[in-house]
């Protein structure tokens, strides 16, 4: 009873944060909760008596059964759907018992919380997800996560590292998004498509280039009425726009940038270069069509 009453005060006590790391494991309230219960039933029949930190103990349980549900949800092929509801207050790293979060970890969690990383921790395997997690955002050390996946802390710390560096991508390619220089190329495609000879002007250098046209008036007449079907996109990190047929890629068009102004114009449409570039198309803003 004395030892139940224990295992009871000691759930209690860190219950928010085994439900923040469910949560950053699973991206759903709803599985989180489904995670901590199932791993109060575990620890609730488990021996007690070996345990001298409850709070890595009660994690690793908890990781482990958000483990076991993430690779149900990808053997299933589950895709997550619409945004994400606000997610649960989680401590900071830097008050966790099971170690401290250097510097570089801390700033890449205050860059990439939120719905944002969910999006971006959807496309891990489970156990890079878990080991990106568990270390970056909750300080857990590489050994205790190499042994909640069966791997080497070295193993543990390359799956971290890897998913890291995609977080990192797509935080830069969020950067990119919001860029002066996507506002530029959305009003460009819009100034086109609706045959706005004069906003052509005002977004074109003087000495504009493009397809074998040069100077701002004749590039702004080659483009005033067209790019009907452009649409606005990151082609490998950088905002472009791109003319598709039937889901292909056909036609993609760079921007070179100076001075708020577009200088070059370049027309890419080249069937074996155009598969090979990443392509993520934007969603139209405010003023955009």
């Amino acid at each position: 009873m004395i030892e139940q009453d224990w295992l009871n005060e000691r759930f209690a006590e860190h219950q928010d944060r085994l439900q923040a790391v469910a949560y950053r494991m699973l991206g759903s309230p709803g599985e989180a909760e489904d995670a901590v219960q199932e791993a109060w039933l575990r620890v609730s029949r488990a021996d007690t008596g070996q345990v001298e930190n409850p709070a890595g103990w009660l994690t690793t349980v908890v990781a482990r059964v958000c483990l076991n549900m993430l690779e149900a949800r990808r053997n299933r092929r589950e895709e997550s759907a619409g945004a994400l509801p606000p997610e649960p207050a989680a401590p900071h790293t830097s008050t966790l018992p099971t170690g401290q979060a250097d510097p570089e970890g801390e700033a890449l969690l205050a860059d990439s919380v939120g719905v944002a990383l969910m999006v971006v921790l959807d496309t891990l395997t489970p156990a890079e997800r878990l080991a990106f997690v568990l270390h970056d955002v909750f300080a857990v050390s590489f050994g205790e996560i190499g042994a909640v996946i069966d791997r080497s802390p070295a193993a543990a710390r390359q799956l971290a590292s890897r998913a890291r560096r995609r977080v990192q991508g797509a935080s830069e390619a969020s950067d990119a998004a919001r860029s002066p220089k996507r506002e530029i190329v959305a009003a460009f495609l819009a100034a086109s498509r609706s045959g706005d000879f004069a906003a052509l002007l005002e977004l074109l250098d003087p000495d504009a280039v493009a397809v074998e046209v040069r100077g701002a008036h004749a590039v702004a007449a080659f483009f005033a009425g067209r790019a009907q079907a452009a649409r606005l996109a990151l082609v490998d990190g950088v905002p472009s726009a791109v003319w598709s047929h039937r889901g292909q890629p056909k036609a993609v068009l760079t921007f070179t940038i100076g001075a708020g102004k577009i200088t070059h114009i370049a027309v890419d449409t080249d069937a074996d270069r155009l598969r090979d570039l990443d392509i993520v198309f934007l969603h139209a803003g405010k003023g955009e069509r």
